[in-house]
């Protein structure tokens, strides 16, 4: 697969379509490599006549790993900003907003419709709110505002995610089918197999530890977001899951509520996850009319 120098990292990268369409790049969540945006989902949307580009973030996948940063004490880094102490963190999300307009420019792209799904939700807000010249639209998945008034995640999802994940590979593929069984939404069938290909192909592809503690730091220590969400121009579809124990609702709810005309579509029996198959038609659908209704299509 191709990688760019961008924003001084390189980044792994693939896309599908042609790249005379209108663009739609695909941001990953915490730990998640680009190929969590399963390639057949990337080819449906190319199907829908869009230049779809999916990348690892940086300290994921084959992009760079920021390895002189070392490893976070997370729980540490949570007590002290719960007793209101700054915590420093080796790179911040709009650092990564800046790698995903960085490969914009690599690419010779101006303008792309963005979408994130969890961390790469608050990327998405952050590159909006940043570099709005660069947004043709924006769509967050499950996704919230940072609004310490919110509802927390369930304690044994935040155990599940403060966990080390295994080294060895039969034991960190237990370890994310565990994730997903606990994170996924109770009104789609849970597809045993499809998951437990994706943690294979992860491990195999560039099993990384240390480089998720690093992106949840980035996240715990970017704060309320919700102050800057009003000066988002571009139009904006907030996705939920209604039953989202790691993310509750109410974040999609004050993202859509937050962001000037949004548009919020909150999916029953839906979780913190796409369910492979089963909620992608609504999904895909979604995106390509926000996007169409974004171009005057």
């Amino acid at each position: 697969m191709p990688n760019a120098f961008a924003n001084g990292i390189q980044i792994e990268y693939e896309t599908f379509g042609e790249p005379s369409s209108p663009a739609l790049i695909l941001i990953a969540g915490i730990g998640g490599q680009m190929i969590g945006w399963d390639e057949e989902l990337c080819k449906k949307w190319a199907e829908k006549g869009f230049y779809v580009i999916r990348f690892d973030n940086r300290d994921v996948g084959l992009s760079t790993k920021i390895e002189e940063a070392g490893v976070p004490d997370l729980n540490t880094a949570m007590t002290a900003l719960r007793n209101g102490a700054k915590v420093n963190a080796p790179y911040s999300l709009a650092d990564m907003a800046d790698d995903a307009a960085g490969l914009l420019d690599a690419l010779k792209i101006d303008k792309a419709h963005i979408c994130g799904i969890s961390m790469g939700g608050a990327i998405t807000q952050t590159i909006a709110f940043k570099h709005p010249s660069r947004v043709r639209s924006m769509t967050q998945v499950y996704a919230t505002t940072g609004n310490p008034e919110l509802p927390l995640p369930q304690p044994e999802i935040m155990k599940l995610l403060l966990t080390t994940p295994p080294a060895e590979r039969e034991a960190y593929i237990d370890y994310q089918m565990k994730l997903y069984k606990t994170i996924a939404g109770p009104g789609f069938p849970f597809d045993e197999d499809w998951h437990r290909n994706l943690a294979g192909r992860s491990y195999d592809r560039a099993f990384y530890g240390p480089g998720k503690a690093r992106q949840f730091l980035a996240t715990l220590t970017q704060g309320n977001r919700k102050p800057f969400l009003a000066s988002i121009t571009a139009p904006a579809l907030v996705i939920h899951g209604a039953d989202d124990p790691l993310v509750p609702v109410a974040g999609g709810i004050d993202s859509a509520e937050s962001i000037p005309g949004a548009v919020l579509m909150i999916i029953e029996g839906m979780g913190h996850d796409m369910p492979h198959g089963s909620a992608w038609p609504r999904i895909v659908e979604a995106v390509a009319a926000h996007i169409r209704k974004a171009d005057g299509l």
